[in-house]
């Protein structure tokens, strides 16, 4: 089959590919170890609930459903495994799940191999993992295999006339949880019928999140009253898009969280504020924090709770690949403003035709749209409160799921 063919090239460039790059080392190198860590942790007398995440965004997604099944169903082991080293090695010591470790590729070998080691009593896919002969030995097994917050669109190759013998792969599925009816229809198009409609579980997440929103008595000294714009997860490119109006409106205090934090990067965005008071989160003194205009955050996991000092969040990577997750901010209530390139991503949409998301193209429009809430706090409060009414009214797919899986 040319699939196997694919995955076997593939692993070869994986190989050679390893020997040049840490992150496709570190891939290689887990792959390899996960049957070492298996023998070494699988209780043969358990019964495991297998979750498979791509990367860390797969992994937010399938959180709510791992910490609600671990609490209300204890008689069962968690199996939690990534694809990407971004995912394992931010996750590989979450408390949540009973074993971690990278997925082996799928080679039918490894596919038989890890399925006898574990033999899960069921699977949960997270979003855009199908892996087609782990699936198929699943299904010969008559093992329940779950998709959850899947999105499909016209363009995959599951619905083009030269991807049929691949798309058999969906068959494999005892039934999908997608995010929208475009999906549904699609899926039905194809005489796949087992589909619901759920929404995304990252709201659930994001929820959850908010709750549990660290207190941070640096920046709460930086705030103070002021009026604060958070930027999360910036890029260059979105730096030169709302750095130029804040040099300009001194009114305002800014909290910035890039995305890569290396020195470099941290350099060139304190050039790009040369006249205002920048100060980093690491190297802060209260005495310096009241006076300061731009805390610049130099360190990892607090972004989400940061959104909740802002009055006007800014979520970063529009300009590139794509936005990162706008509804940390969005959470909080708060309009979120971003780049472009959003249209492959439904909350972006969504939150947009809410009323509580603004995109943007250019330092003008951007500056255009803080000149309309600086002079009307009551437009600003209202694009917020929707932002926020958008989180909460898509919540709830996790308790969808989980009623509708036969525990």
């Amino acid at each position: 089959m040319i699939y196997n063919l694919i995955i076997y090239l593939y692993l070869l460039g994986v190989a050679i590919y390893s020997r040049f790059n840490e992150k496709v080392r570190k891939m290689w190198r887990g792959e390899r170890d996960a049957f070492r860590i298996l023998r070494e942790k699988v209780d043969p007398n358990a019964k495991y609930v297998w979750f498979h995440a791509a990367s860390l965004g797969e992994f937010e997604q399938g959180r709510p459903l791992m910490e609600r099944l671990r609490q209300e169903h204890p008689e069962y082991k968690i199996l939690l495994t990534f694809f990407s080293p971004s995912g394992y090695e931010v996750r590989k010591n979450y408390e949540g799940a009973d074993i971690i470790c990278y997925l082996p590729l799928d080679t039918i070998t490894n596919a038989r191999r890890f399925l006898r080691i574990i033999r899960p009593v069921m699977a949960f896919f997270i979003k855009y993992e199908f892996w087609y002969n782990y699936l198929h030995i699943l299904k010969h097994r008559h093992v329940p295999v779950y998709s959850v917050s899947s999105i499909f669109r016209p363009e995959q190759v599951f619905f083009k006339w030269y991807g049929r013998q691949y798309g058999r792969v969906l068959n494999c599925f005892t039934h999908f949880f997608v995010q929208n009816e475009i999906s549904k229809e699609l899926l039905e198009k194809i005489h796949i019928k087992d589909v619901t409609v759920v929404g995304d579980t990252r709201f659930d997440r994001v929820l959850q999140i908010k709750e549990a929103a660290k207190h941070l008595p640096i920046v709460e000294t930086f705030k103070q009253d002021a009026q604060v714009f958070v930027a999360g997860s910036s890029w260059p490119p979105d730096e030169e898009i709302f750095i130029p109006y804040f040099v300009k409106h001194p009114e305002w205090k800014m909290i910035i969280a890039p995305h890569v934090i290396g020195e470099d990067h941290l350099r060139q965005i304190e050039k790009l504020l040369e006249g205002r008071k920048v100060i980093r989160y690491t190297k802060a003194e209260n005495s310096q924090l009241s006076d300061a205009d731009v805390l610049i955050i130099d360190c990892f996991g607090l972004l989400s709770s940061i959104y909740h000092y802002g009055e006007i969040a800014y979520v970063g990577g529009g300009f590139g690949v794509g936005i990162h997750n706008v509804l940390e901010a969005a959470v909080w209530e708060v309009p979120v403003f971003f780049g472009p390139n959003n249209q492959r991503f439904q909350e972006a949409q969504g939150l947009k035709a809410a009323g509580g998301g603004f995109d943007f193209e250019t330092a003008e429009a951007f500056e255009c749209q803080m000149d309309i809430f600086l002079k009307d706090a009551e437009k600003l409060r209202v694009a917020g409160e929707k932002a926020g009414q958008f989180v909460q009214g898509l919540a709830g797919a996790t308790e969808k799921v989980l009623s509708a899986v036969d525990l």
